[in-house]
């Protein structure tokens, strides 16, 4: 079980988004809620606040993606088998409409095969606080094995 499942078991949602934001200080700025997280699956909540607004007064494109590789990452790195590390390559996004709410982003890895993986295409699913789907993005991942 890797540490950062362990972690989040032990101290809970609430604390767990800051402290991914202490060790990655980037992720600070869209304030992660985290809502759920286990092998396979994990869910953040991101508030609607000025600071991650464009011009339009919808939550910015780095912010979706911001939040994609969050929960992206996170997913990879609770969901790998033991001795596997992992890196982001590359990430294609669609921006489906205008984000004008709170988000939820969502990494759902239950179609993936996370036992022989040399590299993994993960997908990340942003929704409205009405259901709609508004961003959909693909996170291809190096595996290597830990040294």
């Amino acid at each position: 079980m890797s540490i950062a499942y362990e972690t989040y078991k032990s101290v809970g949602s609430e604390k767990y988004g800051k402290l991914v934001c202490e060790l990655a200080p980037y992720f600070s700025t869209i304030d992660p809620q985290f809502i759920d997280m286990k092998p396979g699956y994990v869910e953040v909540h991101i508030q609607n606040r000025k600071e991650i607004q464009n011009h339009l007064g919808s939550i910015h494109a780095a912010a979706m993606c911001n939040a994609a590789e969050l929960v992206g990452g996170m997913l990879t790195e609770i969901s790998l088998p033991d001795g596997k590390r992992w890196i982001p390559s590359a990430m294609n996004v669609q921006y489906l409409a205008k984000a004008k709410t709170d988000l939820k982003a969502i990494a759902d890895g239950s179609g993936i095969d996370w036992t022989t993986p040399d590299k993994l295409t993960i997908p990340v699913d942003l929704f409205d606080t009405d259901g709609k789907k508004i961003f959909t993005a693909q996170i291809m991942m190096n595996i290597k094995d830990s040294k």
